[in-house]
């Protein structure tokens, strides 16, 4: 069996043999040598990418902490099952195949052939007063996701969300798991004007004084989380397990992959952080991960829209692995002599 530090070698070798003046392609070489790594191969393969939006309510939303009313989330899953939303654009633009689950959304189930039920019930319990969500559902909902993840095709996964509340979900999480502060990681989620953002603060703070202090991920998902983020995470755990490329997107999906990280940290290498959300939090949460997004383009819609426009990224980095020439195939001489 090649030891990894050959097989780095080897990576990296390939790479700098490539027809380019050294280090020319800059961070896609280095994405090239994370999809090589992850795929333990120096001639990967980024054929096929699959985009999973996990859909679910939050109970916390009752508090008056977004500017939409939850009956958005079900009014977007059927704009998603309808093909109209930006992710469906998106995917079509990039060629990637959208799947769309419930994971818990508020009202009665959505019936629709190519919608997903996994629903853990209608919506979160209001973590203001409440454990938003039972042990056996955390449970039920990481199994949930990383069944998914393993059952979807693809060399590479993308996940999204929609669902009320998530951003206020996701800022909690992040300060629970993280210490930083709680003021630093919540934002205008839906588009709040300033009196709805301190509102929302506000309220996000007596739901933190609940639990004092940092809480372990599992603590932290029952207490704060989300179905459709929990259900991320697993997901997420399971595709790095299975040697997919992770496409994370914004600030909920980011929330879901420091769940995952705190799960697995192994994970890590599979990784790919697609784009640095104009969320107040997701900056944050990434310079606290060390982690360089490679699109920043002022979006903050979720859904998985910046990990589809990252797709294209991944597959060119992935081909100069293997389509390429080098500069002997090429006949071009390397500057060696």
């Amino acid at each position: 069996m090649q030891s990894a530090a050959s097989l780095e070698d080897l990576i990296r070798q390939t790479i700098d043999s490539r027809t380019k003046p050294l280090g020319s392609l800059g961070r896609i070489e280095a994405l090239a040598a994370q999809i090589a790594a992850v795929q333990r191969t120096p001639s990967p393969r980024m054929k096929c990418c699959t985009l999973t939006i996990f859909a679910a309510d939050h109970g916390i939303a009752s508090a008056g902490i977004s500017a939409f009313p939850q009956a958005v989330t079900a009014q977007m899953v059927q704009n998603f099952l309808a093909g109209g939303a930006a992710a469906n654009v998106f995917a079509r633009v990039v060629g990637v195949e959208l799947l769309v689950v419930d994971a818990g959304v508020v009202g009665p189930p959505i019936s629709h052939p190519l919608l997903l039920d996994r629903r853990m019930g209608p919506g979160t319990s209001s973590f203001l007063d409440e454990a938003a969500m039972t042990d056996a559902q955390v449970s039920r909902a990481l199994v949930a996701g990383a069944t998914i993840a393993r059952n979807c095709p693809g060399d590479a996964l993308a996940f999204g969300e929609m669902g009320i509340g998530n951003t206020a979900s996701a800022a909690v999480l992040a300060h629970k798991l993280t210490g930083l502060p709680l003021e630093r990681l919540v934002g205008r989620g839906t588009g709040l004007d300033d009196a709805g953002l301190k509102r929302k603060l506000a309220v996000l703070e007596r739901a933190c004084a609940r639990t004092p202090g940092q809480l372990t991920a599992d603590r932290a998902m029952a207490e704060y989380g989300g179905f459709e983020i929990v259900m991320m995470a697993g997901a997420m755990c399971e595709a790095a397990k299975t040697r997919r490329l992770v496409l994370v997107d914004g600030f909920i999906a980011t929330a879901a992959a420091m769940l995952a990280l705190a799960l697995t940290t192994e994970i890590r290498e599979a990784l790919v952080f697609a784009h640095r959300s104009a969320e107040a939090g997701h900056g944050v949460l990434l310079d606290w991960l060390k982690a360089r997004p490679l699109l920043e383009l002022e979006m903050r819609l979720g859904e998985g829209t910046g990990a589809l426009l990252a797709w294209p990224l991944v597959q060119a980095a992935a081909q100069i692995m293997t389509d390429m020439a080098s500069f002997a195939e090429a006949g071009v001489s390397d500057g060696s002599s």
